[in-house]
């Protein structure tokens, strides 16, 4: 079976004014890997409750990130071929991936899906509980996209495998 590939995203906060700091990928493969974004000047929203969360510092973006329009060039190398990517928080990763596309002056080379499109009844009733193991039996860390994503694939495979044998 081919795992579909997630993308995952981490913002400076939720609603008006938030852009992405984290642009996180799970690969069919299984492999993961993420970017941090370099803000542009006039991304200014910061909510300190969400790098509570995350863990990333304005001063490591500054320090680290990459530019926006390398940002959406590696995104569509690594999803165009694939077409299509899936998100656990459609509305808030499709915002923020138009706002990274539109600042590249780039056109996205692959849509965002909601994973739930690739769920089941069974497989949704399993969800909350299956992550939530996996959380704990692979002590994944939480809120950074790259991981966010693996478990989000895990937590897909195993739900599948576990309404399979019901």
């Amino acid at each position: 079976m081919t795992l579909p590939t997630l993308l995952d995203i981490e913002a400076s906060g939720f609603g008006r004014g938030s852009y992405p700091i984290e642009i996180g990928l799970a690969r069919a493969d299984g492999s993961s890997c993420a970017f941090l974004v370099q803000p542009l000047e006039e991304w200014t929203h910061w909510d300190p409750k969400a790098e509570l969360l995350h863990g990333i510092s304005r001063a490591r973006l500054a320090r680290e990130g990459l530019p926006v329009a390398r940002v959406a060039r590696w995104l569509n190398d690594e999803l165009g071929e694939i077409g299509v990517a899936y998100s656990d928080s459609w509305g808030y990763d499709n915002t923020w991936l138009s706002l990274l596309f539109h600042h590249a002056g780039l056109l996205p080379a692959f849509r965002l899906e909601a994973l739930r499109l690739l769920l089941d009844e069974r497989q949704l009733a399993l969800w909350h509980v299956t992550r939530e193991a996996l959380v704990e039996e692979l002590g994944i860390h939480r809120h950074r996209a790259a991981d966010d994503a693996r478990l989000l694939q895990l937590t897909y495979l195993r739900t599948r495998e576990l309404a399979a044998q019901q």
